[in-house]
């Protein structure tokens, strides 16, 4: 996988605010939206080979502009990689109303502790969720994100993610 989801969600995002937003309330307008904190554990990999597992603590913030929606995250694993970074989220409706899709794209900034070598401190993260969404607002997703440098250093072999995520409403 390289930086597809980002890229759909960019270009689904502005045929959203196209269509949705840009006629109506204006391209770009501020707006309120759901804030969740959201727990994951995910197991990391390589070329296909799989280096360890990690945790990763998100915040959407409740606040957006037009359809992306603000989010920032931290994640440590067990070898002490750590990337924190900020970006949007992208939320895709489905015909089932408790069920949801969401992509995200984030730059952050990445140590490699005594892990996987990426390249250099800067790193994009991108990927999509699958959720549902309970009665009480509480969100159980699982995933996959890729993380690259899109090539701004001479290394950039990336990381995969797979993760399960828990999602819980800040109101």
């Amino acid at each position: 996988m390289n930086g597809s989801f980002a890229a759909l969600m960019i270009a689904l995002g502005v045929w959203d605010m196209g269509v949705n937003y840009c006629p109506t309330s204006g391209c770009l307008t501020p707006r309120t939206t759901d804030a969740y904190d959201s727990y994951s554990i995910h197991q990391n990999s390589v070329n296909d080979v799989a280096t360890g597992n990690e945790i990763y603590f998100r915040r959407k913030t409740g606040h957006a502009n037009g359809p992306f929606e603000n989010v920032w995250g931290v994640s440590i694993s067990e070898h002490g990689e750590m990337w924190a970074g900020f970006g949007h989220v992208y939320d895709i409706d489905t015909p089932i109303s408790a069920l949801d899709i969401q992509l995200h794209a984030m730059t952050g900034l990445y140590e490699k502790g005594q892990g996987t070598d990426l390249g250099g401190p800067i790193e994009f993260r991108s990927g999509i969720e699958v959720a549902y969404t309970f009665e009480n607002n509480w969100r159980l997703g699982a995933g996959w994100d890729h993380r690259s440098n899109l090539d701004i250093y001479s290394k950039n072999q990336g990381m995969e993610s797979g993760f399960l995520r828990l999602s819980l409403p800040l109101r």
